[in-house]
């Protein structure tokens, strides 16, 4: 089971000449004409394709660079990076959620949904005795085909028995809500950098050993309640995290 969504291109920017070339160059990278890593023409070859100056051009790589779109090795050119997943401030966002705007056609497969007995490190996280059953979903999350993490999430079963029947590729956050009738409150989220192992590595397209960001994440309720435990492994080039930390006042 699949979603895909596609976004509509946002209309091209009136104004200056690099404005115009960075927005057709990220449409063609949106849309999949140039892929991850693909090398994109040279500084001479842009500059023939479009008619301006090679400093025009300059000015629009790099506005693309700063947007974390493309990356230039010195002596090698330009190249296009991940899509990236950016999680910031305090909102609680599910996947689907953040990309929304990115251009880029998110998708998620739902590879596996069962029951199982809750772990010991399950049922602390859900406040629940050892051994009660939950429900486990795993899904691939992918941008432009390209896969992005592997979310494996846990649901107390009174909850489950509301999802089994929904659309599990989409974000959980808006099932909880709508379905359930829960009003989410916070996540706890605790993120560290983990060597990948052979399975994560084969489904995330890696080599195993290779770095990923893994989250641990627990959804709380406005009430009070845990209602949903994930292990989330990230993609390092595919996510990042940013925070504001300010200085408490003494």
């Amino acid at each position: 089971m699949a979603v895909m969504v596609r976004e509509t291109p946002a209309p091209r920017a009136q104004g200056p000449a690099y404005r115009r070339i960075r927005d057709e160059i990220r449409e063609l990278i949106q849309c999949g004409t140039y892929k991850p890593y693909d090398r994109l023409p040279s500084e001479m070859d842009l500059v023939r394709r479009f008619g301006v100056s090679r400093v025009t051009v300059r000015l629009a790589l790099e506005a693309l660079r700063k947007d974390g779109v493309v990356q230039s090795l010195q002596g090698k050119g330009s190249f296009v990076c991940m899509p990236m997943v950016v999680q910031a401030g305090a909102a609680l966002l599910g996947f689907h959620e953040s990309m929304a705007g990115s251009g880029y056609a998110t998708g998620s497969t739902v590879l596996s949904v069962k029951e199982r007995k809750a772990s010991p490190e399950i049922a602390v996280a859900l406040q629940l005795k050892r051994g009660t059953v939950v429900l486990e979903v795993q899904r691939l999350r992918c941008a432009n085909d390209e896969p992005m993490s592997l979310d494996i999430s846990y649901f107390p079963l009174d909850l489950s028995a509301k999802l089994i029947s929904e659309d599990l590729a989409g974000d959980i956050f808006p099932l909880l809500e709508k379905c359930c009738g829960l009003s989410l409150g916070r996540a706890d989220v605790n993120i560290e950098a983990v060597a990948c192992d052979a399975a994560t590595a084969a489904v995330l397209q890696l080599k195993p050993g290779e770095p990923l960001l893994h989250l641990r994440r627990l959804t709380w309720s406005v009430a009070g309640r845990p209602v949903d435990y994930e292990h989330l492994y990230c993609r390092k080039d595919a996510w990042q995290y940013r925070v504001q930390l300010n200085r408490r006042r003494t």
